[in-house]
Formats: C-alpha cells, sequence, structure tokens
C-alpha cells in the first residue's frame, strides 16, 4: 500500500513550489551542484532546471541568450530587437530552428555553419559567417556547438568556437544532449575540453546516462538569468513573504508551470550506481562502437561511412549487397545503394527480430546508423545485428 501511494505520489507531484515538493526541490538543487562541477564551473557559478528533452532545454538556452543581450524583448516583443542571427553546425540537431521558429526569431536567421568531413564545426567558417552577418546588418548574439552530432556522433572543437565568442561577444551554448555523459568518463571527458567556458548547456542523463525518459537538464553559468527571464511572479503561488526562503519556489524560472518529478529517477540511479557506475556504463557503450566499427572493417560486403574510429557510439556504415559488388560506383550505383538500407529496415520490421536506423546525409545514399546507449547490449547482440543484415539483404536485386 506505500509503495502504491509513493508511485501515485511521483506520477502526480509537480515541482513548482518548495511546499508542494521539499524533498524534489532539494533533489533537484543537489544534482544540478553536481553537474555544475562535472562541467567545471566554479562554485558561486551555475544555474538550471530540469526539463522534458533537449529540444526543450535548447530552446531554453536561446531564451536566456536572447534576454540576456536584449532584456527588453521580455516586455515589448521581438519588434524591438534588432535584426538578431544565431550559429549553429549544419550537423547540430533540428531544434535550433524549431526553437527560433517558436521564438519568433525565424529559421532564416539560423545560420549553418560548414562542419569537416568527420563532422565537426569549421571554426574558421564559424568566423567568416559571422564577421559577414554584421556587414549584412544583422546582430549575431548566440552559437551552439555540439558534443555529440546526432548521426555521426562528432564532437566540435568547444575551445576554439569558444575564443571566437568571446571575441565577438557572442554567447556559447554547448548541446551536450548526446555527449554529455562523457564527462562522466575520466577516459572520454577530453572530448568536451572547453565546456566549462560555455555560457549554456544541454545536457540529456536519459541518453548516454540511461536514465528512464523524460530526464534533460539545461545550464546556465550565470545564476539568476533564468529568473530574471521567465519569472511572472503569480501571486497565487510564488509570494514574497512566506515563511522560507522562495529561493526554492523554482517554478518560475521556467516557462512551465506543472512539471514531473524527473530528477528522483536520476538522484536514485546516481545514489545506487555513483559516478563511477555510470562511468562504466558509458565506457562499456563506447566499446561495444569500437568492436563492431572493427568487425566492419573486416567484412567486404561492408563499408564505413568514414574510416576513423568513432569518437562517440555512432558507427555509420552501409551494407552492399551481392548484386551492387565488383561494379562501377557511379550515379546509378549510389542512386540504388539508396534504396538498400529501407528495404532491409523493411524486412527487419516485418520480421521483428531487430531494428536499426538509417538515413541520408548530404550526397551520401541512405546508410545505417548504429549507436549504443544500453548498458544491457552485448557484443553478440552487435554480431546479431550484422548477420541480420547480411540474410536479409543478400538477395536484393536491382533492374
Amino acid at each position: 500500500m506505500c509503495v502504491t501511494t509513493f508511485s501515485q505520489t511521483m506520477i502526480t507531484l509537480s515541482r513548482f513550489t518548495y511546499e508542494i515538493s521539499p524533498v524534489f526541490i532539494i533533489m533537484e538543487e543537489i544534482v544540478l551542484k553536481k553537474m555544475f562541477e562535472i562541467v567545471g564551473w566554479k562554485e558561486n557559478e551555475g544555474d538550471g532546471i530540469f526539463s522534458p528533452g533537449g529540444t526543450i532545454s535548447n530552446l531554453y538556452s536561446i531564451l536566456v541568450a536572447r534576454y540576456k543581450y536584449f532584456p527588453i524583448v521580455k516586455t515589448k516583443g521581438m519588434a524591438a530587437l534588432p535584426p538578431i542571427v544565431l550559429f549553429t553546425s549544419e550537423h547540430s540537431h533540428y531544434s535550433f530552428e524549431k526553437a527560433s521558429a517558436a521564438l519568433g526569431i525565424g529559421t532564416e536567421n539560423v545560420i549553418a555553419v560548414k562542419g569537416d568531413e568527420r563532422g565537426k564545426m569549421i571554426p574558421s567558417d564559424l568566423e567568416a559567417k559571422i564577421l559577414k552577418a554584421k556587414a549584412e546588418g544583422f546582430v549575431p548574439f548566440y552559437v551552439s556547438a555540439t558534443a555529440g552530432t546526432t548521426v555521426y556522433g562528432a564532437f566540435d572543437p568547444i575551445e576554439d568556437i569558444a575564443d571566437i565568442c568571446e571575441k565577438h561577444n557572442l554567447w556559447m551554448h554547448v548541446d551536450a544532449a548526446w555527449g554529455g555523459g562523457l564527462l562522466l568518463s575520466k577516459k572520454h571527458c577530453f572530448k568536451l575540453n572547453g565546456i566549462k567556458r560555455a555560457n549554456s548547456v544541454t545536457w540529456n542523463p536519459h541518453k548516454m546516462m540511461g536514465v528512464p525518459l523524460q530526464c534533460s537538464a539545461v545550464l546556465t553559468r550565470e545564476k539568476g538569468l533564468l529568473q530574471a527571464c521567465n519569472q511572472m511572479q503569480a501571486t497565487y503561488l510564488f509570494q514574497r513573504d512566506k515563511h522560507y526562503n522562495t529561493a526554492y519556489d523554482t517554478g518560475d524560472k521556467t516557462i512551465q508551470c506543472g512539471r514531473h518529478v524527473d530528477i528522483f529517477k536520476l538522484w536514485l540511479m546516481w545514489k545506487a550506481k555513483g559516478t563511477s557506475g555510470f562511468e562504466h556504463q558509458i565506457n562499456g557503450c563506447l566499446e561495444l562502437a569500437l568492436y563492431i566499427y572493427k568487425t566492419l572493417k573486416t567484412k567486404e560486403n561492408f563499408q564505413l561511412v568514414f574510416p576513423e574510429e568513432p569518437e562517440h557510439t555512432n558507427v555509420c556504415f552501409w551494407y552492399i549487397p551481392p548484386s551492387l559488388r565488383g561494379i562501377l560506383k557511379d550515379y546509378e550505383w549510389k542512386a540504388k545503394l539508396h534504396k538498400v538500407a529501407p528495404m532491409i529496415k523493411a524486412h527487419m520490421m516485418e520480421e521483428g527480430a531487430v531494428m536499426v536506423g538509417y538515413q541520408p546525409l548530404g550526397d551520401k545514399p541512405n546508410f545505417f546508423r548504429m549507436v549504443f546507449s544500453n548498458p544491457a547490449t552485448t557484443k553478440s547482440d552487435a554480431d546479431f545485428l550484422l548477420e541480420e543484415i547480411e540474410k536479409l539483404g543478400e538477395n536484393i536485386q536491382f533492374m
């Protein structure tokens, strides 16, 4: 009975004032402080909240950055602002365009910065595009670096991007929704060098840390900015004359009112596993990605999208059916290869044995994108996936 009552409370409880959910408000504060420390911020730095997912966390980062540079926007709206633009990698998550549409900035004012062959943002192109935007009368205010791109799992050069942002007085966000978990790994955390220089960070524990959906954090280096940007001081909730410290009434920092108690899942897992436990499972997923990468290199009927070892757990590859081997790789060949992954995926879904995602990118035909984030996945699972692809694809024929 006690368990049922507690579960029902967890489902229905909200976090907007301390009096409603004091335990979970304190949990959120404790976990956020730990995350600030891991990012590398000083003791007097750091603020944040948990949100439904990386898309909303990225939206928050643009929202507070815009408020920081143009506080008048809160009362007067976009009409009071000059034509502002923001920058993100061509390999970044689509949420930046979605957020810009929702915030009235406009998708055309999200400027895509070129990535290299591995998918990393090219700093020289970023600076060139900043200068071009200024010359054309636009006002740059925000740059997002990506730590773990969605498709390739690439990590942008954060230190170089931070130098450019400081030079031009721009807000630097790091979208570490996918790659943030690597901060817990002594072996792999170097891939996020420079993240402590960020003004804001998105980090999704429901990805590499394996916390059940939903659990995403947006972290801001400047204390009080989330509150100043979002507060409306509704007097039926956020009275200033309460008998406790009203800084614990965190609901006014958000654009929501009621929020799920997402923090409890992360707090409980962290207590149970410890940082070393998370590190072990994250390292295991990266080792598994390296295993399947090395396996693919030995197979003549598979081709890697790029030859280098994966930076994250993303492994991208093509399956080449017998009917496409040993012939000229011209435009017609690519057009046929483009159809292979969707055909195999359809067979996978019909059989119900396994599923893996695919997509095109730029001029590259459809390829499979295998990502590892489940610590229960084994090498035999990876072997089975490749065997299934071979089995389902070996009889593919083209007219």
